[in-house]
């Protein structure tokens, strides 16, 4: 794959006071998805029906969570099949019933592979889906679905990864960061959903099997599950595409769960909030950059650590540097932020300036970081010419041993970095 794709385009730069005062928006790869998602059409089973089946829908291939890619192009792109291809893996209709109807027919002994709406793509009006809801919707729709072999589909799972390998594609190895940008936030969205509801069978209160629903945004607790019909005589996983029993009957209802008490019997996909700053000093011309002990030689980038529960973003700024590096900030400005899927993250990228007097760095607090140090704005400058690289990557071709090596440009950490110190974010100055 490529090491250095392009970054998604910002939104448009309109003139306005703050662009005048900050510059152009900084938009960071895993962002900029070229799809409206309309979430408010998830929870229509119509529509997700009409969807599954058009002719202009394409459905994206996970395999253990890595994304089916064409390699044979200049840049790696996502590859994208139709209806026809994952029928045999997920059934004729897996939106056939509306939600509530769903519910009352659930059965946990059925597995059917999971199906995340990612959203549509309205440059394609003419051969697109146009859906009538409470407005007019058009667009290509598409998916992304789970086809790691296992359960009662396992075998057509391995089938169909065999025959799509056959056609010369292939399932992307390790970070997917080789993507183009708009390809890239498509697979953001589709990886962060597979593996958060991979990661919640379970309710969370009551212990028994939940339910995706919405487009595979939501999870929720049925209140009956039909597999306890006759429980202690039944054996097997039923297949998903084989029939189940007509109805509940009362020994089918679960045992009470205080989700389903409240205004809502479900649970929500998990954003983890990260923190991840330039810090600049006092004088303004130089800037904290850190390494952990994984990093390669003289590879060095910003401080990050996760938000707390009941703390605000310019407070974990703050408590984050003083943990690992002993330097005291004061004001924290906000930059940009980066969707970052391995496996929830929101990167949230800020700029903070260190006070006169808790500028010495003191590594005694949290052992996390290895080193630390100050560098001077000239130096990381030369750095982001000739030093960047991926961890596991070459330094450039210009770049001399000992030198400075920093995150490539499409980690949010080269942004705020270059926006520090070349594009004059903090001095309005710039020096590119």
């Amino acid at each position: 794959m490529s090491s250095q794709p392009a970054n998604p385009e910002p939104a448009p730069d309109f003139d306005s006071m703050l662009s005048r005062k900050f510059g152009k928006e900084t938009a960071n790869y895993f962002s900029g998805s070229p799809l409206n998602r309309v979430g408010f059409l998830r929870g229509d089973h119509q529509f997700l029906t009409q969807a599954l089946k058009h002719p202009s829908t394409s459905f994206l291939l996970c395999n253990e969570l890595q994304p089916l890619v064409n390699t044979s192009q200049a840049s790696d792109r996502l590859a994208w099949l139709k209806f026809a291809d994952i029928k045999r893996v997920v059934g004729e209709n897996p939106y056939k019933s509306s939600e509530d109807e769903m519910l009352n027919m659930y059965d946990s002994r059925s597995y059917v592979p999971q199906l995340i709406f990612l959203g549509i793509d309205e440059k394609r009006k003419e051969d697109g889906l146009r859906y009538q809801g409470k407005n007019v919707y058009t667009g290509a729709p598409h998916f992304a679905v789970d086809v790691t072999p296992k359960a009662s589909v396992k075998e057509e799972c391995e089938k169909l990864i065999k025959d799509v390998q056959g056609r010369g594609l292939d399932f992307a190895k390790g970070r997917v960061m080789g993507l183009i940008a708009s390809d890239a936030a498509i697979y953001a969205e589709a990886r962060q959903l597979l593996d958060w509801n991979a990661r919640n069978p379970f309710c969370a209160q009551c212990g028994q099997p939940t339910l995706s629903v919405n487009g595979g945004f939501k999870r929720t607790c049925p209140p009956k599950d039909l597999a306890r019909t006759n429980s202690k005589s039944s054996s097997g996983v039923t297949n998903a595409l084989s029939n189940v029993p007509e109805g509940p009957t009362d020994e089918t209802a679960r045992p009470p769960c205080a989700t389903r008490k409240g205004v809502s019997n479900l649970s929500f996909p998990r954003t983890d909030p990260t923190v991840i700053m330039a810090v600049v000093n006092h004088a303004g011309d130089k800037i904290l950059l850190g390494r952990s002990k994984r990093f390669p030689p003289y590879w060095y980038s910003t401080l990050a650590g996760f938000a707390e529960p009941a703390e605000s973003i310019e407070e974990a700024v703050r408590r984050e540097v003083y943990e690992e590096a002993g330097i005291l900030v004061g004001r924290v400005v906000i930059h940009s932020t980066q969707p970052w899927p391995y496996p929830a993250n929101l990167m949230i990228g800020a700029v903070g300036q260190s006070i006169p007097e808790g500028e010495v760095i003191d590594l005694g607090n949290d052992p996390e970081l290895e080193d630390a140090k100050w560098y001077s704005f000239e130096e990381v400058r030369e750095a982001l010419k000739v030093g960047t690289s991926g961890i596991g990557e070459e330094a450039g071709k210009d770049w001399k041993e000992g030198g400075l090596r920093l995150p490539p440009h499409t980690a949010i950490a080269n942004q705020i970095i270059t926006s520090v110190v070349c594009n004059g974010f903090v001095s309005g100055v710039s020096k590119m």
